[in-house]
């Protein structure tokens, strides 16, 4: 079965012209960073634990995003996102592959027209969002028309460093509007926004405009996700689900890279969003290397020994 669209079924989508930004009393940083680190310390055991590697593995957007990537990589990419594993591990499909809108054709070619594994694509002037709106609305087009099921939009960073909230707001609204059918992450590129204030005002601009995810980072800029600025996200996202009704995804991208960190972010995905977060359509990973790892997990949880690290293909 597709995974399905982002946004919880028959959700209304709304498209005002003109949002709301209210100043908020000061994050406290330290109390943030204090409840992040906890998440990491709880013990996961047995089942519990093997159920949670393989949630984490369902929910993993496998990446390719270099200037060498060919339609053959691309190919192999698509082959490990629909059989991570040998089939007696009974390891989910991963949610999707993201590649670069050029590369879209060749994965949509592989994975035909009905596939358990989605495709994302990297748009809107990606990493820098430093394009003319015209250009970065023609890309999503294409991109959509091209087969893409998911647009990885990056906000324009200097325009909401300059406090031109507006503008930002505007720039998702009307990249929503261009992806038709096709699902909106919205990137805030948090390793470039200072400030957790900044990370939740950008998360309640992008939510507002019409984005189905709110994205940590493009994985070029360090830092990328971190648990503190992921859990600010989750917080703004479950107080915009009281005010609304509307149930908004989230996927930390960058960094992640041990099956140690995936399980204290589901840990901390339910005990801030609940379990209906706990799927691949409500909560993703972008991490390029955290796939084998995880794996690596499964296999030792199953058979009770580890496998070499050449046992795993590379993703």
């Amino acid at each position: 079965m597709k995974v399905s669209a982002l946004s919880a079924k028959d959700q209304p989508v709304i498209f005002p012209r003109t949002a709301h930004f209210p100043l908020r009393t000061s994050i406290d940083a330290v109390m943030v960073e204090e409840r992040a680190a906890s998440f990491g310390k709880r013990s996961i055991k047995t089942s519990a634990k093997l159920a949670g590697l393989k949630m984490a593995v369902s929910m993993c957007d496998l990446t390719t995003l270099e200037g060498k990537d060919t339609p053959g990589k691309v190919a192999y990419l698509c082959h490990k996102a629909l059989q991570p594993i040998e089939a007696k591990y009974d390891v989910p499909s991963c949610a999707a592959v993201c590649v670069y809108p050029n590369m879209v054709k060749y994965a949509r070619k592989f994975l035909g027209e009905v596939s358990p594994v989605n495709i994302a694509a990297v748009a809107t002037g990606f990493p820098s969002g430093q394009y003319p709106l015209r250009t970065k609305l023609e890309e999503v087009r294409r991109t959509v028309a091209d087969g893409a099921d998911e647009i990885d939009m990056v906000i324009d960073r200097c325009a909401f460093l300059a406090g031109d909230h507006a503008k930002v707001f505007d720039e998702i609204a009307e990249t929503k509007e261009a992806c038709g059918p096709a699902h909106l992450k919205v990137i805030l590129e948090t390793g470039e926004l200072v400030t957790y204030d900044n990370v939740r005002l950008a998360s309640e601009i992008a939510m507002q405009a019409g984005g189905d995810f709110i994205k940590t980072s493009t994985g070029k800029v360090s830092p990328a996700a971190t648990m503190p600025v992921t859990l600010v996200m989750l917080e703004a996202i479950r107080d915009y689900f009281f005010a609304t009704g509307i149930r908004i995804g989230m996927k930390p991208a960058g960094g992640i890279r041990t099956s140690k960190q995936a399980l204290a972010y589901l840990v901390m995905v339910k005990e801030t969003l609940g379990d209906d977060w706990l799927n691949p359509q409500m909560f993703r990973f972008g991490a390029s290397t955290l796939v084998n790892d995880v794996l690596m997990q499964i296999v030792k949880n199953v058979e009770g020994n580890y496998q070499g690290a050449d046992y795993f293909s590379l993703s």
